[in-house]
């Protein structure tokens, strides 16, 4: 399966361009597949501040600020989780706008309650901040993984426009 992300993360680094933002990424389940895409587009150096990839829960906790309360309560797919994770990443990089990803990519690690599939977005733009569960249908990794991204970068568009 051939997925072209080049045209939905250019748009992403013209209107953070545009609008003088930067952006920061936290990503679990896509592994820097998101912060990938933002940097090979051309320019992204002038509106990327970093990228952080946050698999394991202790990673979340001390780089980003997610409370060990919302990881027992909630777990680390949770809409909770992601939106800690993004304002986490906000103020660790200093930037306007922070994305998070979490997420169950399989093929193993679902349960009844969180199949795999189930991910978590959260996007932050200053103070404003969208949070998108999807449930994608699919035991296919690869597929969720880019199908995440994807998600993400729409996300983007529309937490900034």
């Amino acid at each position: 399966m051939h997925y072209n992300l080049d045209k939905s993360a250019q748009n992403v680094v013209q209107l953070l361009c545009a609008r003088g933002l930067t952006l920061t990424t936290a990503e679990s389940c896509t592994g820097g597949l998101l912060s990938g895409a933002v940097t090979a587009i051309p320019g992204s150096s002038g509106v990327f501040g970093c990228g952080i990839i946050a698999y394991a829960n202790e990673v979340k906790e001390q780089l980003l600020g997610v409370k060990p309360e919302t990881l027992a309560e909630f777990g680390a797919v949770s809409a909770e989780c992601a939106a800690e994770m993004a304002r986490g990443a906000q103020k660790t990089a200093n930037t306007e706008v922070a994305i998070s990803i979490t997420g169950i990519a399989g093929p193993g690690g679902g349960t009844p309650e969180k199949p795999v599939g189930t991910v978590f977005l959260a996007c932050i733009n200053k103070n404003k901040i969208n949070i998108l569960h999807l449930q994608i249908n699919s035991t296919d990794r690869h597929y969720i993984r880019l199908e995440s991204v994807r998600q993400a970068l729409i996300l983007m568009l529309n937490t900034l426009n």
